[in-house]
């Protein structure tokens, strides 16, 4: 990610950790491998590619404010996606 300042039109991302997070609601694996913009909004959009067999397809994008949010789960909040490691 980079960081300038928005006095020159480009906004301050907050780091995202590459690598492998497990999806709370499902218990499946997923492998975090950028941030990319919507080129019409500049939204930011997390990229990841699913670590198991999908018919679907490989590649998504989520927008970075619903990947980060909290779920509740079983009556508990709880990270969306979790980070296990690199």
């Amino acid at each position: 990610m980079f960081n300038k300042n928005k006095k020159e039109g480009i906004k301050v991302l907050k780091e995202i950790k590459l690598g492998k997070y497990k999806h709370s609601k499902t218990g499946k694996f997923y492998r975090v491998i950028g941030v990319a913009q919507h080129s019409e909004t500049l939204e930011d959009l997390v990229v990841y590619e699913a670590l198991y067999e999908n018919p679907r397809g490989t590649l998504w994008v989520r927008p970075r404010k619903m990947f980060e949010e909290q779920v509740e789960i079983k009556g508990k909040k709880v990270p969306r996606f979790s980070y296990i490691r690199q």
